[in-house]
């Protein structure tokens, strides 16, 4: 059960014009569960991505960037992803790049395009071949249900480890006019991206022109999905794509206007929503934690002591258990490598709890105190460093026994 994240409503999200979705079963690892995703876009959509960078990166992640590169060369435009689930075609060599590009080319001869107007993704078992025939033998069954309201079922058909579908809606007013924006997401363990197996889409109706749409991924990127952690791996497949169909009424052309801001604060947002998902449904997870850490030199200083704190096991299990063993906490800021911190200046509060004071425990902490906040589904870790004026936050959860048993389980 994810940690107070209800199911996602069908009725509540909302089709964005100029994109369709549909989904099939077919059988690429399980039978009778949706497994095969197509997004098929309007001539007018613009498409940008951010990937893993891992370097064991996945075949389709292999062939997704470069028919984005290939494309914006000869400013073509992409008109269908597909994505299935269950194997991630990822440790696969040269085949694994061949049944990634049969993907394509098969789509792309039912949507009467070219190959390279494809992006392939996908999802599950690293070190397997793609049971490509299976995969190509369901496109029609997917193409037939191509519906703009189809959002609910694409999360569940992209689902791996999930325990419910992730997906939401938003819309912001810009020059007076309704901009609509829909998102899935995927994830629940294997689960630190580093984008300069989780996957996000989110498609917006506004045209947006490719270099905007370019850094608005980024930036949406970096403040959402890169400042999550399950267990601190990053997958082989990680991707977040952004698409902006192009069929509303507002366009953005330049970074540097007012209509931007409004639109890379929405998106943004939505991206974090969708983001936070993952977290709270991460395997096993009971606890959603946020981990705010101010008063850095810079921001990658501060990313890189809240990781820390993120990824320690020993906190991890701490949380799960409700245990105030917070000195384990000064450990993993100790650990995180930077070699100028000056302790003595800092401090540590568990939500309202003031715990570390200028390096050292409070003399009016309370252990029932810190024990009545590990008792809550949400808790905020602040560190104070007190040495300038940089922050930055990270979400993650605990660390459960059923983290264990779902991953020693994963592949029977």
């Amino acid at each position: 059960m994810a940690v107070n994240s209800p199911l996602p409503v069908a009725a509540d999200l909302k089709p964005v014009a100029g994109i369709r979705l549909g989904y099939a079963e077919a059988g690429i690892r399980k039978a009778n569960r949706k497994d095969l995703l197509v997004m098929e876009l309007a001539p007018t959509a613009t498409v940008a991505g951010v990937f893993t960078t891992n370097r064991f990166c996945a075949a389709p992640v292999q062939v997704a960037k470069a028919h984005l590169e290939g494309l914006r060369m000869a400013t073509g435009t992409i008109r269908a992803l597909v994505v299935n689930t269950g194997n991630a075609n990822a440790g696969t060599g040269d085949t694994g790049l061949a049944a990634a590009n049969a993907t394509c080319a098969a789509l792309a001869e039912l949507l009467q395009c070219e190959a390279a107007q494809i992006l392939p993704f996908s999802t599950g078992v690293i070190l397997e071949q793609l049971p490509v025939d299976r995969l190509v033998a369901g496109l029609p069954q997917a193409i037939a249900n191509l519906k703009e309201d189809n959002w609910f079922h694409a999360a569940e058909a992209i689902m791996t480890t999930d325990t419910q579908p992730k997906a939401a809606s938003a819309t912001v007013q810009i020059q007076g006019k309704t901009v609509r924006m829909t998102g899935i997401s995927k994830g629940a363990g294997m689960i630190k991206p580093n984008m300069a197996t989780m996957l996000g889409y989110l498609a917006l109706d506004a045209k947006v022109a490719q270099p905007v749409l370019d850094h608005l991924v980024k930036q949406a990127a970096d403040q959402s999905f890169n400042c999550i952690t399950i267990d601190g791996d990053t997958s082989t497949n990680d991707s977040f794509m952004l698409i902006a169909t192009g069929a509303g009424e507002v366009e953005i052309t330049e970074i540097d206007s007012p209509e931007y801001r409004l639109l890379a604060t929405a998106v943004t947002a939505l991206a974090q929503k969708l983001a936070h998902m993952i977290i709270r449904d991460g395997e096993g997870a009971t606890k959603f934690i946020t981990i705010a850490v101010e008063e850095g030199q810079s921001v990658d200083e501060c990313r890189k002591i809240a990781y820390s704190i993120a990824h320690s096991p020993l906190v991890k299990t701490a949380f799960f258990a409700s245990d105030p063993n917070l000195g384990r906490i000064l450990a993993a800021i100790g650990y995180a490598g930077i070699g100028d911190l000056d302790v003595s200046k800092l401090n540590l509060y568990l939500d309202d709890v003031w715990v570390a004071k200028n390096g050292g425990r409070n003399p009016d902490y309370q252990e029932q105190d810190g024990q009545r906040v590990m008792q809550q589904s949400e808790i905020t870790i602040r560190v104070r460093l007190a040495r300038g004026h940089a922050a930055a936050t990270v979400w993650t959860c605990d660390l459960s026994h059923d983290y264990v048993s779902i991953n020693a389980d994963y592949r029977s």
